[in-house]
């Protein structure tokens, strides 16, 4: 009872706040419809937290999208409270309050270019406040009226964003819908020993027509740390 009480905890405090789209981990480069809003939170279970990214994206005219973002929002269980971070970049500053930014082009029917990123500032612990920020540049690629997509791209970020290690690399992913928009197999990968550089694999089953629920498992490049991933997405597409 007091885990479900944690995890109910932290989906509502994401959802009142609420980057861009992701597959799991990596920008999904989709674009949210004008004038529409696309809302997505994800909870991470691992051995010593439980955390959750959250999203709200607007969009906008001429495939523009702007949105918020509550990032490691967590609570420890092991030493009952909850994740502040403004001290160490061994892991990311945290909590973390962020404005982000999408614009998509169209290169041809099928293959999409997508540049975005976030920024803002962590909530402070014991000190201050501090810039973190990220940026990617994505070719999407789909096939079969976009059943299948492919992500590929390259980001870059500060430490306090991304947490000790290289503050540029690549990062991948799939969405397969194998039976579309009720059952699809979703991937993705980044670069990276730090937080960011991971593989995420799972399986996504719509519970309607906007609203996907993904089961996955998370694997840390830095460590082989894992986890059990939920994200739940409104999607108006």
């Amino acid at each position: 009872m007091k885990n479900f009480s944690i995890l109910a905890a932290c989906l509502a405090i994401s959802l009142t706040v609420e980057a861009q789209q992701t597959i799991f981990n990596v920008p999904s480069s989709d674009i949210t419809p004008a004038n529409r809003i696309m809302a997505q939170v994800q909870v991470d279970f691992n051995r010593e937290q439980v955390r959750s990214m959250s999203t709200l994206d607007y969009g906008l005219n001429h495939q523009w999208e702007i949105g918020l973002n509550l990032y490691h929002f967590g609570y420890q269980p092991a030493e009952h409270h909850w994740l502040r971070n403004d001290t160490t970049t061994q892991i990311p500053y945290a909590p973390q309050l962020l404005l982000n930014a999408q614009k998509a082009f169209d290169l041809t029917e099928n293959l999409h270019l997508g540049l975005g990123g976030q920024t803002g500032i962590n909530v402070p612990a014991q000190h201050k406040t501090a810039w973190v920020g990220w940026a990617y540049g994505n070719l999407a690629y789909d096939v079969a009226d976009k059943h299948y997509k492919t992500v590929a791209g390259v980001y870059g970020g500060n430490h306090r964003y991304l947490a000790d290690g290289p503050t540029v690399g690549i990062h991948l992913g799939i969405d397969a819908g194998i039976w579309y928009e009720k059952v699809h197999v979703l991937a993705d990968w980044a670069s990276g020993t730090h937080d960011y550089g991971q593989l995420m694999v799972g399986a996504e089953v719509y519970l309607g027509k906007h609203l996907p629920l993904a089961l996955g498992w998370r694997r840390s490049n830095q460590d082989g740390e894992q986890a059990l991933v939920l994200q739940l997405t409104y999607s108006p597409d």
